[in-house]
C-alpha cells in the first residue's frame, strides 16, 4: 500500500525548523568568529559580533518551535482519523 504523503509535501513546522536551522548556522559562524581572536591572541572583535553569536539560541529556538508545531499538526491528524 502506497504511503499518503508526498515526499515533497510541506508539513506544519518545516518552514520554522528550516529557519531555525540557518539562524543556528549563522550564529555558530559568529561564535567561531568572535572567539578566534581570543585563542590566536589578536585584537577581539567589536561588541556587535558577541549579539550575532547569540543568533544561535534564537535558531535553536526557532527549530524547537518549529519541531512544536509539527507535533501538534501530526495529533490533530490523529485524532481527526486521517
Amino acid at each position: 500500500m502506497r504511503d499518503k504523503t508526498q515526499t515533497n509535501s510541506a508539513e506544519p513546522g518545516d518552514r520554522l525548523i528550516r529557519a531555525g536551522a540557518l539562524v543556528f548556522f549563522i550564529g555558530a559562524v559568529a561564535t567561531l568568529v568572535t572567539v578566534a581572536p581570543f585563542l590566536l591572541g589578536t585584537t577581539p572583535f567589536p561588541t556587535y559580533m558577541f549579539g550575532l553569536s547569540m543568533l544561535m539560541g534564537v535558531g535553536f529556538v526557532l527549530a524547537g518551535a518549529g519541531v512544536l508545531r509539527s507535533i501538534a499538526a501530526g495529533r490533530r491528524q490523529a485524532r481527526v482519523g486521517r
